[in-house]
This record gives structure tokens, C-alpha cells and sequence, in this order.
């Protein structure tokens, strides 16, 4: 039988009042007493059911995934995630809801970041590219007692905080490894295409594809990264210009976490299951794409962990104990036509047509 709060009074020698304030550090309990109480619990191996002990004090805790307004079916795969975990966590007493209100304006990120409060959420998983600005805001929130994890896009911030999402440089590396086995003796460019490389995902994709290119396929070089901002048109303008200046390319990584736009750019001006295409995240459209041969790799990161983990990490942080490192480390997946399963390839083929336009948000 584990210990109880009355055991750990009575190895302690003090009330159950005592113990409670202890525990909950309140106010009210002498140095030597709660000494004594610490001794008690190194004997005994107490460990608190925080369970029991929020629902005896009604205690709920409230948690946002602060997202992007606009964003593809990545970014859906994430809301759908979030809204499955908000019902299977309701019975604990967590309360999750997402937002969808972030833009490319880092001062209107900013700005409702400073919005939130200790009197309205516990807790916040942002999703935002990387600026001084946000990375000032998320201090001071922390500093106000709200608890904060980086989600999936990270920040450059002087104090350690959680962040849930794959190592993206060895996401990188590991495109650059297999677009450059794929391509085998093929010569030529390489087209790389993201949203903004604003964001440290995207920088860290790109440091570690480069560092492994360069050094294992010198017969490959990749050109600059072209910026898309999640814009269709932008994205046709951008792939259009840079093919018609390099005849020679014979691959092409998207590190964005969304490739229907530049994949759809470059579909109208070469046959994509002739060039080697290395793509991230795993959504409707690169599904079909492997299923057809179009996308011959997809690296992926599982949407429910993400959102899961970070609802674990934001009430261990509201408890104030560590998490379990190895329960949220998120791996890398990698995907191919033929470890797609012969369901989800049918139904692919089925039910998704690579030219469908987005859905909006």
C-alpha cells in the first residue's frame, strides 16, 4: 500500500492540517516542522496523488495552443489533434482550447501574447516564427506565472524552456541523406522552398540538410531557400523564376511544414515523379503524392504526440515537477509509398486529389 497524508502525520508527528499546509506551501508551518515533515516523506517514499488533491480543491487547470490564422492541412491536422485531446483530457480537470489568431506580424504577436494572464489560462503552446519581439513577450508571461512551451516552431530564448517538436536539424540531415541516395548519379541543382526562414525550424532544416549535402553528395547543389509566406500565387512566382534560371535541377526539398503550394508550382512546370522530392510532415496531400510517386520521401512528426506532450509538459510545469524527458522526446518518422499501408494508400487515392484547392481555415 503506498503512504497516505494520515501515515506521513503520523511518521512526522503532526496534524493532518500540518501536513496539508506543507504539502501546498502555505504559510504557517515552522522551519524545524517542515524539516520534519521532508525527513518523513524520504522515509515513507511518499509520493502525492496531485490528482486527489486538485479535485478536493476544485483546482482545474487551463491550457491554449496559441496558432497560426493561416495555415494548410498540416496546421488542420494539429487543430483536430488538440480538439481530440481536449475531450480526453476534460475528465482531469484540464480545460484546452486553440486559438488561431497569429499572423506574420510579430508585434500583433506580441501583442496578444501580453494579453494573456495568470487570471485566465495556467498555460500556452505557442506556434510562432521567431522575432525579438515574441521572444520578449514569452518572458514576460513567464514572469508573470503563466507556464509556456514552444510548440513545434521554437524561439531563441535566454531562459531554458520546454519545447515540443522532432530535432530539426537532424531533420534536415537525414532529407539531405536520403534525397541524395535517391538521386543516385544524377548531377544538377537542388530547388529548396519554404514558408519563412524566419523560423528556427526552418533554419535548423536547412543547416542540417546543407551540412550533409555538401559533404556526402557533391554532384548535388542546393540553391538559396525561395520563401513562399504560405502564399499560392507568391509561390508559382518564386518556383517559376528560379527553374527557368536552372534547367539543370533534379531534386527538390520542401522544409516547410506545408508542401501543396510550391509542389503544385512546380507540378505545372515539370513532371515531378522525374526529379528526386523530399517532403515534411505528413497530411492528405503527401500522402497522395506518395501513393502517386510524385514525393518520394515524406519526414514526419506525429500530430497527436505533439499536442499530447505538450499538454503533459504544461501541467507538470502548473505542478512544478520535471516531466518525463523520454515520454515527450517526439521521433522522427520517415515515409514511403511502401510504408504508407495498403488502407491508407487506397484511401488516399480514393478520397484526395493532389489539385484540390485548401480548405480555409
Amino acid at each position: 500500500m503506498r503512504p497516505t497524508t494520515k501515515d506521513l502525520a503520523r511518521a512526522a508527528g503532526v496534524s493532518l492540517a500540518t501536513i496539508d499546509r506543507v504539502l501546498n506551501g502555505r504559510p504557517g508551518v515552522r522551519e524545524e516542522t517542515a524539516q520534519a515533515v521532508g525527513r518523513a516523506i524520504d522515509e515513507l517514499g511518499f509520493v502525492r496523488n496531485l490528482s486527489a488533491a486538485n479535485l478536493a480543491r476544485g483546482r482545474s487547470y487551463r491550457f491554449v495552443f496559441l496558432l497560426p490564422r493561416h495555415g494548410d492541412q498540416f496546421l488542420e491536422a494539429l487543430v483536430e489533434r488538440i480538439e481530440e485531446a481536449r475531450e480526453g483530457v476534460a475528465g482531469d480537470a484540464i480545460l484546452v482550447r486553440h486559438l488561431r489568431v497569429l499572423d506574420e506580424d510579430p508585434h500583433q504577436t506580441a501583442r496578444i501574447i501580453a494579453e494573456q494572464s495568470p487570471d485566465m489560462i495556467d498555460g500556452l503552446a505557442i506556434m510562432a516564427p521567431e522575432s525579438p519581439q515574441v521572444r520578449d513577450a514569452i518572458n514576460r508571461l513567464i514572469e508573470r506565472g503563466v507556464e509556456v512551451v514552444q510548440f513545434v516552431s521554437a524561439q531563441s530564448l535566454e531562459r531554458r524552456i520546454d519545447f515540443v517538436g522532432i530535432d530539426n536539424h537532424a531533420a534536415g540531415a537525414t532529407a539531405a541523406r536520403l534525397l541524395g541516395r535517391f538521386a543516385g548519379a544524377a548531377r544538377g541543382k537542388v530547388l529548396v522552398v519554404a514558408e519563412t526562414m524566419n523560423a528556427r525550424d526552418s533554419l535548423e532544416r536547412r543547416r542540417g540538410f546543407d551540412g550533409v549535402l555538401t559533404a556526402g553528395y557533391p554532384d548535388l547543389v542546393a540553391l538559396p531557400s525561395l520563401e513562399t509566406h504560405g502564399d499560392a500565387e507568391r509561390a508559382r512566382r518564386v518556383v517559376r523564376n528560379v527553374v527557368t534560371s536552372h534547367p539543370e535541377i533534379v531534386a527538390a526539398y520542401i522544409l516547410s511544414s506545408e508542401a501543396r503550394a510550391p509542389l503544385e508550382a512546380l507540378r505545372e512546370l515539370c513532371d515531378l515523379s522525374r526529379i528526386v522530392v523530399v517532403t515534411h510532415e505528413r497530411t492528405r496531400y503527401t500522402e497522395a503524392g506518395l501513393a502517386s510517386g510524385d514525393i518520394d520521401v515524406v519526414i514526419a512528426q506525429d500530430p497527436g504526440h505533439l499536442v499530447r506532450s505538450a499538454i503533459r509538459l504544461l501541467r507538470a510545469r502548473s505542478d512544478d515537477r520535471e516531466p518525463i524527458a523520454s515520454q515527450e522526446r517526439v521521433r522522427i518518422d520517415i515515409l514511403i509509398k511502401e510504408n504508407l499501408g495498403a488502407s491508407d494508400a487506397s484511401a488516399v487515392r480514393a478520397d484526395s486529389d493532389p489539385a484540390t484547392p485548401a480548405r480555409p481555415p
